[in-house]
């Protein structure tokens, strides 16, 4: 693990990344923050009060001269960050309403990466992902061609290294949100050198068993391929099936996937949330994310139980997404 985040680290210092951290009063979002600094690894950026934050790191005996601290309370610029919002808002908010919304250090901060003063967004530590994705969603958007933003998990044990999608956002995707997810998770997996070989997962392998959920899975297969034909995909399958080349010799044998595939894409919510926490706690894998995917500017969002760790880190991929749509 730190010999992965050692390589992205170094990726992202090179290209001077300006990451946002909207919950700069948390000791973690600071420790964080301190640490990324120091390191050269990227420039944080954090909302609040100068004053308050100084203090603050002063307290925890940690430098903030090569970080960026934005106050939306006096900020110069708000004139035209709230007409740039309500122009982006459709008419769907107000100059008073974009106004009070860009108090909020989530929106205020969302604002900076969709006016390209920062090339990303990390909060979550003291908000819940509703906060945090939701100004997300509508200033920043998802991507041309993808339709909802989907959570992955990057899946780390000594020197395997896997992908699950979705386990943070969606409940019950389709057939063709499926297809997108599987599409962009592989996008998200050459970020680590991965040489993505997807799997949609199921309770069937080709058509063992029929039912909505066998069709679902098969058509977001067929999808995935007609809008990258180049993709390595194919399900659906039921995970052994996908992993163990034994089992795929027997249940799927015609398949391009032989037991070797390294992106799972679950199909639903609860399958991919059960399905990583068992991996995690009975498997022993470190679970690093969710890392958010479809976005047109990288927005990660963090559990309120996170580590000082797990910011550091997740702040480290979000530079390195940042790399790929700036």
């Amino acid at each position: 693990m730190e010999e992965l985040f050692h390589g992205l680290k170094t990726k992202a210092a090179g290209w001077e990344r300006k990451i946002v951290f909207p919950e700069s009063m948390d000791s973690r979002i600071l420790a964080a923050a301190g640490r990324l600094a120091k390191e050269g690894a990227l420039t944080p950026v954090l909302i609040g009060d100068f004053e308050e934050i100084g203090k603050f790191a002063r307290e925890l005996d940690i430098s903030v001269e090569e970080m960026e601290i934005y106050d939306p309370h006096k900020y110069v610029g708000m004139d035209e960050m709230i007409g740039a919002l309500v122009e982006r808002r459709k008419g769907k908010v107000t100059e008073s309403e974009a106004s009070e919304l860009l108090l909020d250090a989530n929106y205020f901060g969302t604002m900076l990466v969709y006016l390209k003063k920062a090339h990303g967004l990390v909060s979550g530590a003291a908000h819940s992902t509703a906060d945090t994705v939701r100004p997300a969603l509508q200033i920043i958007k998802t991507k041309q061609g993808v339709g909802k933003v989907s959570g992955i998990f990057l899946m780390v044990r000594e020197e395997e290294k896997y992908m699950f999608a979705d386990c943070a956002i969606n409940i019950a995707p389709t057939g063709r949100e499926l297809a997108e997810i599987a599409v962009e998770s592989a996008k998200t997996a050459r970020m680590f050198d991965i040489d993505p070989r997807v799997a949609v997962l199921s309770f069937s392998t080709k058509g063992s068993a029929h039912s909505e959920e066998t069709v679902k899975a098969a058509e977001a297969v067929q999808l995935a391929k007609n809008m990258h034909p180049e993709l390595v995909i194919d399900g659906e399958f039921q995970f052994d099936a996908a992993f163990v080349p034994a089992v795929a010799f027997k249940k799927a044998p015609d398949s391009e996937i032989q037991g070797d595939a390294n992106i799972f894409i679950f199909p639903s919510l609860e399958a991919g949330n059960i399905g990583y926490k068992i991996a995690e706690r009975l498997g022993g894998f470190a679970a690093v994310g969710p890392i958010l995917q479809g976005l047109n500017a990288p927005v990660n969002d963090l559990s309120r139980g996170c580590s000082e760790e797990d910011v550091y880190r997740l702040a480290i991929i979000t530079a390195v997404q940042s790399m790929g749509q700036t």
